[in-house]
């Protein structure tokens, strides 16, 4: 091929294409797990940031109501950011404004909201007065929440998308954010219950840093049709909790908490491979 003079702009300098000096606003080709080719937009998005955004200020509000002593408040907004954290990625999927920018933005206000703000609420509320015991496990859950994060973010496209790799970081929050709201509920103060909350508040970060399998949920199709029980069976799912949320959330999610220790145990029992990490068997 013939070799043709590149066009240069002033001082001589290569001339840059409009393409190029806007190629932070368009669809850049990158590989996904296969290797195949894929178009991930570098944009943001103002529809599910927004609601990312919510996430994270509920995140930080619950963090100023534990330092004001208000820990019922705190606890709902914990929950509150939970909701928020559901529904941005299923509407930036639904809207097709998935971007680079909303997935790391997503992941440092779950950092906030599921790792800080329950380690420091549940510090406040009950583990201060247990001195360095007490900061320690504080400390425990909120790095857990980081480094669980920080793998999910690098195992994403090996692990089996039916489960999770660890207690997910919105459950360990409900947990703790449950815990106080049921104890609230009942009159009892945090003081009274050091040890009980030490044991959760581990337990919740340990866990988020095992290779415990946690159902994802992931491969429930929402748009198939289902029988009428189903559908009777989540409008009286809604009304249990309408009738004493402390009541009935705590229990739900320390289920849930225990559930994967119940499928890794099962697993190692019937001689079944108990990671979830897909490994490829060709190399």
């Amino acid at each position: 091929m013939a070799n043709f003079p590149r066009r240069r702009g002033k001082n001589g300098a290569p001339a840059v294409s409009k393409a190029s000096r806007f190629s932070k606003f368009v669809r850049q080709p990158v590989a996904d797990g296969a290797g195949k080719k894929t178009l991930r937009r570098r944009g943001i998005y103002l529809l599910p940031n927004a609601f990312t955004t919510a996430a994270l200020f509920c995140g930080f509000y619950a963090i100023v109501m534990a330092m004001n002593q208000r820990f019922e408040h705190a606890a709902w907004a914990i929950f509150i950011a939970m909701i928020l954290d559901g529904l941005d990625g299923r509407i930036a999927r639904l809207t097709n404004t998935q971007s680079e920018f909303g997935a790391q933005y997503d992941s440092l206000s779950d950092m906030v909201s599921f790792g800080a703000a329950p380690a420091l609420v549940i510090y406040e509320w009950s583990l201060r007065g247990m001195g360095k015991l007490g900061w320690l496990a504080a400390f425990v859950y909120c790095a857990g929440g980081a480094l669980r994060l920080a793998r999910f973010n690098t195992n994403i496209a090996v692990v089996d998308k039916r489960f999770f790799q660890g207690l997910p970081s919105p459950a360990a929050a409900a947990m703790v954010a449950g815990f106080i709201l049921l104890m609230n509920d009942l009159d009892v103060s945090g003081k009274q219950l050091g040890w009980v909350s030490w044991a959760i508040a581990l337990f919740a970060g340990l866990t988020m840093v095992t290779n415990v399998p946690f159902y994802s949920f992931k491969d429930v199709n929402f748009r198939k049709s289902v029988p009428f029980i189903v559908v009777f069976l989540l409008a009286l799912f809604f009304a249990l909790i309408s009738i004493d949320p402390p009541k009935v959330l705590f229990p739900i999610f320390v289920a849930y908490g225990l559930s994967g220790y119940a499928v890794f145990f099962w697993r190692m029992a019937k001689g079944k491979p108990v990671s979830i990490v897909q490994v490829d068997h060709e190399h």
